[in-house]
């Protein structure tokens, strides 16, 4: 069976505390390990008491750029060698533009911020844009779409995982046959799949130069087409034989 980097590291290591639900792990085991093996540009907002900071510096190739963000200007003490540590509001567009000009683009951000469901939509947009084709987006503890102290609440609308619903609508609207009601979203060229785990949404950015093709394989002959996208009113081969 095949050990993770995280299966022992909370039992041998003796550096600053780390607070993480305990099911994350495998969740970053999961997402992370095939970025391993060459160096990464990392952001990570939040610093808290720094248990991040080596975790992600022995984890990554030794010549990752290793970004982590805090609004307590007492976290600049806690950075170690390989590691930088910014000071700022994750949302604040200015800030994010000199972190993007700084360390930017990025292949992974993680947001371990402020957990507060606006503060968590709005670093999505701002450094969405700074991402590199391939890179992972990652939110952390989403249950807070669940409270209303956070500016969640079940199915609040402002909340991050309403929001991430959406996205994934967007990222199907190359389909839409409603184009009034559904029109098309930029963030179809952009998102390749949202993966939805428990408090923790992944967001992957792959970037698309064309529209989706069909593809037909008859008599020896592969054809590809994008007719299919641009007809309405479909209906399924099966209707009136399936009981619809």
């Amino acid at each position: 069976m095949r050990m993770s980097y995280f299966d022992d590291y909370l039992t041998r290591t003796g550096l600053p505390t780390l607070t993480r639900w305990q099911h994350y792990f495998d969740i970053f085991d999961r997402e992370l390990s095939g970025h391993r093996d060459a160096p990464v540009s990392f952001l990570e907002i939040g610093v808290f008491k720094g248990g991040s900071l080596p975790m992600w510096r022995d984890f990554f190739h030794e010549d990752s750029s290793l970004t982590f963000v805090d609004i307590d200007e007492a976290c600049r003490k806690l950075q170690i060698d390989g590691t930088t540590v910014e000071i700022g509001h994750q949302a604040d567009p200015a800030f994010v533009a000199q972190l993007a000009r700084t360390h930017g683009p990025f292949d992974i951000v993680i947001d371990d911020g402020s957990h507060i469901n606006h503060h968590q939509i709005a670093s999505f947009e701002l450094f969405w844009p700074h991402m590199r084709d391939g890179s992972l987006y990652i939110v952390e503890d989403c249950h807070t779409s669940y409270w209303p102290g956070f500016g969640g609440g079940y199915r609040n609308e402002a909340s991050f995982i309403e929001y991430a619903k959406r996205l994934i609508d967007k990222m199907h609207s190359w389909y839409t046959d409603q184009d009034k009601l559904f029109g098309f979203s930029e963030l179809a060229r952009q998102i390749g799949s949202i993966r939805f785990y428990d408090s923790v949404v992944v967001i992957e950015k792959q970037l698309k130069t064309g529209r989706p093709t069909t593809l037909t394989f008859e008599n020896g002959k592969v054809a590809l087409s994008e007719k299919a996208l641009d007809i309405r009113g479909r209906q399924s081969v099966f209707k009136g034989r399936d009981g619809a």
